[in-house]
C-alpha cells in the first residue's frame, strides 16, 4: 500500500471540546485489488476520543461478494466500505449501514470478531429469556466458526461496489435493481414531495 498523509492537524475535540489537543489525520491510500481510499483518524488525548474511517474515492458498479467461512478462509482479507450490508445468513446476523457507519480493512476472523463483539453488547442489553437464548446460540455459531469447526456464508452487498473480498475463492455477482432500490447506504435522503 502507498500511502501519502495529505492533511494532519490539530484541532478542537469533537467530544471534549478542548480547543487545540485533537489530532486529525487524512490520507490517501491506494488498496492493491480495491483502489483509492481516504483514511480519516482523530484522537484525543485528553478525552480518549478516537474516531477512524475508511471512505473510497472511487465509485464502482454495485457489487454482491460470496466467499465460504471455514478454517482455510480466516485470514483472506475484507475490505466493507461505510455503505455496504455484511451478512452471514447461518448465524442470522447482518449488520446494514447507519449514518455513523465507518469502513474497515480487516479479514474473515476479524468480521467475525466484530459480529461477536455486537452479540456481546446484545446479550447485555436485552434481558428477557428469548433474547438471551438466541444470542447465546448466535454467540456459540460464531466462536464454532472462529475455530473452524463450521462452514457458513459471508455476503457483502454493497450498492457502490467500493467493498471487496480478495481471495480466488470469492464469487462476485451484480445486484439485480429491485434487490438494489431495498439496501441501505447509510447517506441519509430528502425527498421531495
Amino acid at each position: 500500500m502507498n500511502d501519502e498523509t495529505i492533511n494532519e492537524m490539530i484541532i478542537k475535540c469533537p467530544v471534549c471540546g478542548i480547543e487545540g489537543v485533537a489530532k486529525s489525520i487524512m490520507k490517501e491510500l491506494e488498496i492493491p485489488h480495491f483502489g483509492q481510499v481516504m483514511e480519516t483518524t482523530i484522537q484525543c488525548p485528553s478525552c480518549g476520543f478516537r474516531h477512524s474511517d475508511v471512505i473510497a474515492l472511487e465509485q464502482n458498479d454495485p457489487a454482491k461478494y460470496v466467499l465460504e467461512i471455514n478454517k482455510n478462509t480466516m485470514s483472506v482479507r475484507v475490505v466493507r466500505s461505510q455503505s455496504a450490508t455484511v451478512i452471514i445468513p447461518e448465524a442470522g446476523v447482518k449488520v446494514e449501514p447507519g449514518p455513523k457507519s465507518e469502513g474497515y480493512v480487516t479479514n474473515v476472523e476479524g468480521v467475525l470478531t466484530r459480529f461477536e463483539d455486537a452479540v456481546i453488547k446484545a446479550l447485555n442489553l436485552f434481558e428477557d429469556e428469548e433474547s438471551q437464548k438466541n444470542a447465546k446460540a448466535t454467540l456459540e455459531y460464531i466462536r464454532e466458526l472462529k475455530k473452524g469447526n463450521e462452514t457458513a456464508t459471508l455476503i457483502i452487498l454493497d450498492p457502490f461496489g467500493q467493498s471487496n473480498v480478495v481471495s480466488d475463492s470469492v464469487e462476485t455477482f451484480d445486484i439485480p435493481e429491485e434487490e438494489l432500490r431495498e439496501l441501505k447506504t447509510g447517506f441519509a435522503h430528502i425527498e421531495d414531495n
